[in-house]
């Protein structure tokens, strides 16, 4: 007999997982649908044609290929073998498993630019897969959870995108964390202004360092790297500058004075800072972090990363504004800016945390329980009655004894049972037993019906 398993880097979901994910992912979806995005789905596949070449040779090998149907091999050559996989793979794929959810995207942007109205909102919860070696919070197979405006160069969704993440983290429970912003201009004029332009890339690969490493050993890398002894040593003030973001601010205005590119990045992020304020917002959780570097192939713009403080787990949302996402596809210069929820990410902060709030993870909330077939017909006959109030109920469907009822009742964490006996048939009403408290007291219908509403109302403002 086999053996049950699952492919590495996969997991099943269970009912108290499927509800904590629900929680996270209700709360992101009533975020993002308040803020004006509209939802889309792209299919789990898309044409190799389309992924290959998006996320470098490193991406390009993470990719799942699905072999062609049928005889997938049929067309295979000898010489071909010889020429090793690059030349079989056209041959026996043309489809791969999503990457992420921005190539599909884009891919939607451009096959549907005659329909969308932009500016475009939209946000996309669907699984991706990569190829990579499972471990600790790394998956083959997880949700991504973007939201992306196309079409415009307004700064107003920078701020937009820092207030749905403080809604966000808010309604989760989280208190702690930073949103740390940076602007890819601000690396670019550093890289300027240390005479060392066009090698932010490698710059901040290593100045991304400095926390695990320290400055020494960072200045070590830099040099491997190529960077002369005199760009390292004009990089020393970024590392002793004083917090505060007006310090910080004040501190770039002078060391990238030679370079345009570094001011406009200053100018953006404060216009950003500004709209903030004429939104009647704050700057709680924003953190500008000056060596914050994020894909720098791929964004132009302004950079967020979210850390939640005191756990184990490192960013938990990211993201920043491109000027070209479509443009591979034919459709150049639709600028935009998008970030990402880490779903799983945060479940596993919530979960180190115990935030998980209790009402959001019961399933039915009321068990019809009976002694005998009259009392299973008198419950069949009441139990349209809760669910018409949107109280989650159901029947224990098996002729069984109250006791093994109630254990059922227990065992599945249900808090209320409906006693149907003898007394509450012939009197039209219902023994309302609190399985928590023990309490059990007698209502009609509709004070049950009330009873148990206002029980969950209650539950849902507390957050309990």
């Amino acid at each position: 007999m086999q053996k049950p398993s699952l492919p590495k880097g996969t997991r099943d979901f269970g009912t108290l997982q499927m509800g904590r994910r629900n929680f996270i992912l209700d709360t992101i979806k009533e975020t993002f649908q308040l803020f004006g995005y509209q939802q889309i789905e792209t299919p789990a596949m898309e044409n190799l044609s389309t992924l290959t070449g998006k996320y470098g040779d490193e991406g390009d090998q993470l990719l799942f290929k699905i072999l062609n149907s049928g005889d997938f091999a049929k067309d295979l050559t000898e010489d071909d073998l010889k020429n090793g996989s690059h030349t079989i793979l056209p041959k026996v794929s043309e489809k791969g498993l999503r990457y992420d959810l921005t190539v599909p995207f884009a891919r939607y942007v451009v096959m549907n630019r005659n329909e969308l109205v932009f500016p475009f909102k939209r946000y996309q919860i669907q699984p991706v897969w990569r190829a990579d070696r499972p471990q600790k919070g790394r998956y083959r197979e997880f949700f991504q959870c973007d939201a992306d405006v196309v079409g415009t160069d307004s700064l107003v969704c920078e701020a937009e995108i820092i207030l749905m993440i403080r809604r966000v983290f808010a309604k989760l429970g989280l208190k702690s964390y930073s949103i740390k912003v940076n602007n890819r201009k601000i690396l670019t004029g550093i890289a300027e202004a240390i005479g060392e332009a066009g090698k932010e890339g490698p710059l901040c690969v290593a100045m991304d360092k400095l926390d695990k490493i320290g400055w020494e050993k960072v200045k070590e890398e830099l040099s491997q790297r190529g960077f002369g002894e005199t760009s390292v040593q004009k990089l020393a003030p970024l590392i002793n500058m004083e917090e505060g973001l007006k310090n910080k601010l004040d501190f770039l205005r002078e060391f990238l004075k030679s370079s345009e590119t570094g001011l406009k990045g200053i100018q953006e992020l404060e216009e950003a800072f500004g709209l903030l304020k004429q939104m009647g917002e704050d700057m709680a959780h924003v953190d500008f972090d000056v060596l914050l570097a994020r894909g720098l192939s791929y964004y132009t713009g302004a950079i967020f990363e979210v850390k939640v403080h005191g756990v184990s787990i490192g960013s938990v949302s990211g993201g920043g504004r491109y000027d070209d996402l479509t443009g591979v596809f034919g459709m150049p210069g639709v600028s935009g800016v998008g970030f990402s929820f880490g779903v799983d990410r945060i479940y596993d902060v919530l979960e180190e945390l115990g935030l998980f709030p209790e009402e959001n993870l019961q399933g039915t909330r009321l068990l019809l329980a009976y002694f005998d077939q009259k009392g299973f017909d008198y419950a069949l006959s009441i139990l349209g009655k809760f669910r018409a109030a949107r109280i989650k109920a159901e029947i224990y469907p098996d002729p069984s004894k109250l006791k093994k009822q109630l254990e059922f009742a227990s065992k599945k964490e249900i808090p209320y049972v409906g006693i149907c006996g003898d007394a509450e048939i012939s009197t039209g009403t219902l023994a309302l037993k609190n399985l928590r408290s023990g309490d059990q007291q007698a209502y009609t219908i509709e004070e049950a019906v009330k009873t148990l509403s206002q029980s969950t109302s209650t539950m849902a403002d507390t957050g309990r």
